[in-house]
């Protein structure tokens, strides 16, 4: 999913269809709600649902610097409440895997909530 996102923000579009899940619909959401994307859309096509993204521009450019996923596969990534890292001094978003659900790193640190690190977004 960040792939096909940090790709269609390189190649100048607006818009891009994501295979859907619970665990990108949540993260998608918290990418809306920290302003990194425009709106985003599930879609069903017959037995598959997808998730069509508008990726968010300015006169700036695009809102979207970098997406980086950090904990994979073959290389978990778990913090602690204390241990949870800040994006480039603070302005990027740190997304985690909690027990209470999936949230930024500061809603995490407010909740005192320590979990999986499943991205970057900057």
């Amino acid at each position: 999913m960040l792939t096909r996102l940090r790709n269609a923000n390189i190649g100048g579009r607006t818009e891009a269809l994501v295979p859907h899940s619970r665990l990108k619909s949540d993260v998608i959401r918290i990418l809306k709600r920290e302003g990194y994307i425009q709106d985003f859309k599930v879609r069903k096509d017959g037995t598959h649902s997808n998730i069509l993204v508008t990726l968010k521009t300015g006169a700036e450019g695009r809102a979207i610097t970098g997406l980086r996923r950090i904990s994979t596969p073959g290389r978990r990534k778990y913090v602690g409440a204390r241990d949870i890292p800040r994006v480039l001094g603070g302005m990027g978003t740190c997304v985690l895997s909690t027990s209470h659900g999936i949230l930024t790193g500061a809603e995490a640190k407010k909740k005192n909530l320590g979990g999986e690190v499943i991205c970057y977004a900057w």
